[in-house]
């Protein structure tokens, strides 16, 4: 047998909105069979088809074969494209920031 977690957090940010389910599954078990019997999918209206996954934080396949401990992570689509989202917090900086020197460089 292994010992897995499926984890979802349906929303961005601090919350306790975390779905924690703690799995003990045979030997040669997947992703796929890690998220079937978990209810997760089920419990969030997600699709097996279209759901992304990792395993410690590295995507995988559903047919990655899970080991005693493993942590499974169901990611929510991207609501912004990461580029845009890097040029969004620069030009909030540019507005807000100091200006001034760089931290840990030398003012004359």
């Amino acid at each position: 047998m292994v010992r897995v977690e499926v984890v979802h957090c349906p929303v961005a940010g601090p919350s306790d909105q975390v779905d924690l389910t703690t799995l003990e599954l045979d030997e040669g078990a997947t992703v796929q069979d890690a998220l079937q019997h978990s209810g997760v999918l089920a419990r969030h209206g997600l699709d097996l088809a279209t759901v992304d996954v990792g395993v410690w934080f590295k995507t995988c396949t559903l047919r990655q074969a899970l080991r005693d401990q493993d942590q499974v992570q169901v990611y929510r689509p991207l609501t912004v494209d990461p580029k845009e989202a890097r040029r969004q917090r620069y030009r909030k900086r540019g507005k807000t920031g100091t200006g001034g020197a760089v931290s840990g460089s030398p003012t004359r």
